[in-house]
């Protein structure tokens, strides 16, 4: 399995914020799940399991097969690198979700324009990305990152209607962001020639994954009640602002 900063892992307790934070994002895509659905980037699966009953089919695309085999019941699953979307016809899906992925390709342009390819006349993309206002340090497994106006309008090129909202954390997920930014400054600080943004990402990847991973450890035991007690109902959606945690995208075909 393969489990790296970028991968959080539902039975991690110490990921357990972030984790909480996607589901919420599964959850409000739920209204939106009909027919044949499709799920580019389904990572771990565990959004998926929440979303398959929703559907009549679903298919579900990923990377990397490293996914929790539990989540996967009754789910079409295909192993690729997209764009393209090799063997996916047009016009064919109802509805598709892509959450935390279009920040990891490099070629966004045509990964939008593949989605709005293959969904039928009518069909709608929900999809997330950070917000790059409230990213802590530059992450080099991101090729890039979003302001609110950038994805909306980078959207618009390809989709006749796109409504842009945010997730919004309340006062308990703002403590945590603000222990979490408190802790990452302790790292960062060493960063003196402000390296994080000059050094190639490959160079970066292993040192950011070992120190996020030792970050969201220590914030685990310093207040491990706070990590624990999060959960979906502490994030809400609104009109996407600069102090949205993601940005939630609805696009309609």
């Amino acid at each position: 399995m393969l489990y790296t900063a970028e991968r959080s892992n539902e039975k991690s307790t110490s990921d357990n914020p972030i984790v909480q934070r996607h589901i919420f994002a599964y959850e409000q895509a739920l209204t939106f799940i009909k027919g044949h659905a499709l799920e580019v980037g389904c990572g771990e699966g565990y959004g998926s399991k929440m979303l398959r009953p929703q559907a009549d089919q679903y298919t579900a695309l990923d990377k990397f097969e490293a996914l929790n085999k539990e989540n996967l019941a009754g789910i079409e699953f295909k192993q690729m690198n997209v764009p393209p979307f090799k063997g996916l016809m047009d016009n064919t899906y109802d509805v598709a979700v892509s959450f935390q992925v279009i920040e990891h390709i490099e070629e966004d342009n045509l990964f939008i324009k593949e989605i709005h390819r293959v969904l039928k006349p009518g069909a709608k993309l929900v999809l997330t990305t950070p917000n790059i206002k409230m990213s802590l340090t530059r992450n080099p497994y991101h090729v890039r990152e979003y302001t609110w106006q950038e994805l909306e309008a980078k959207l618009k090129k390809y989709f006749s209607k796109v409504e842009l909202k945010g997730i919004f954390g309340d006062k308990k997920a703002m403590e945590y962001f603000e222990q979490n930014k408190a802790s990452v400054k302790k790292f960062t600080r060493f960063d003196v020639f402000n390296l994080q943004y000059l050094l190639p990402r490959s160079v970066l990847r292993i040192p950011y994954d070992i120190a996020n991973r030792m970050n969201r450890l220590k914030l685990q035991k310093e207040n491990g009640g706070l990590v624990n007690e999060i959960s979906a109902q502490n994030f809400y959606l609104e009109q996407a602002g600069e102090n949205c945690f993601d940005l939630f995208a609805v696009c309609e075909k």
